[in-house]
């Protein structure tokens, strides 16, 4: 990858925060804009669900949070704990034993639901999911069918927030835009109907792909997980 392989090249993030990504990716040359289309926000009972299950965390064999956002809100809590820690992915595993001050008991391979419940052990374990409002019930079900006892907590909400019309000519005129959920691309699409604009898109994960694609946008790559690495690597590959 050369000094000068994105030189010149637009590329919008939309997740909440850029992180380092931005910096990685002007430092390659790149015009990069930050356009968050979802924003992160408490859950809809204000915390009361998830602050009650921390509290009695000793209780449960098992902490399971299936992003980071999940895990920015549960780690901390772990660290006076000896619940054993599982992430459903490697970025959720570094934010989780930051916080936690120590390692995460499992991290699937395959960084996804499926993936998590291939590699979670057998048994009767009692386990707490920290996860968001669109996280949907499988991983508590899958769980549950394996003989677990699940408590499922609301550890956040995921909201829309559609582009203003500053906004919305960044990403039309970017060459890529960098697309991390579903809920990205509804935002995005919610506010910009006009067909003419039809955006080249890297999304992080198939099911975001699915969406993007239905929604008409064209999807050029798919990064494998949220990391900076592949996403970087799905930038670089798209604009080469």
């Amino acid at each position: 990858m050369g000094a000068t392989s994105l030189d010149g090249r637009r590329v919008v993030i939309t997740r909440p925060t850029p992180g380092r990504l931005l910096e990685r990716l002007r430092g390659l040359g790149a015009l990069v804009d930050h356009v968050p289309l979802i924003e992160i926000v408490d859950s809809s009972d204000g915390g009361v669900a998830l602050a009650d299950a921390l509290h009695r965390l000793d209780t449960f064999d098992w902490l399971v949070a299936t992003s980071v956002n999940g895990a920015e809100r549960v780690g901390s809590a772990a660290r006076s704990s000896k619940v054993k820690l599982a992430a459903i992915g490697h970025a959720t595993a570094a934010t989780m034993s930051s916080l936690a001050g120590r390692a995460v008991d499992l991290v699937p391979e395959l960084q996804h639901t499926d993936g998590l419940l291939a590699a979670f052990p057998r048994g009767s374990a009692t386990v707490l999911v920290a996860q968001g409002n669109l996280a949907g019930p499988a991983l508590a079900r899958g769980l549950r069918s394996m003989g677990c006892d699940v408590t499922a907590v609301e550890a956040y909400r995921t909201r829309h927030r559609p582009p203003d019309t500053h906004e919305l000519d960044l990403l039309r005129a970017a060459d890529v835009v960098v697309l991390s959920s579903g809920s990205a691309v509804e935002s995005w699409r919610t506010a910009d109907r006009d067909p003419n604009h039809t955006a080249v898109v890297i999304t992080i994960g198939p099911k975001t792909a699915d969406v993007a694609a239905r929604h008409g946008l064209q999807v050029v790559a798919v990064a494998a997980t949220p990391s900076d690495d592949d996403v970087l690597a799905a930038v670089v590959q798209s604009l080469s």
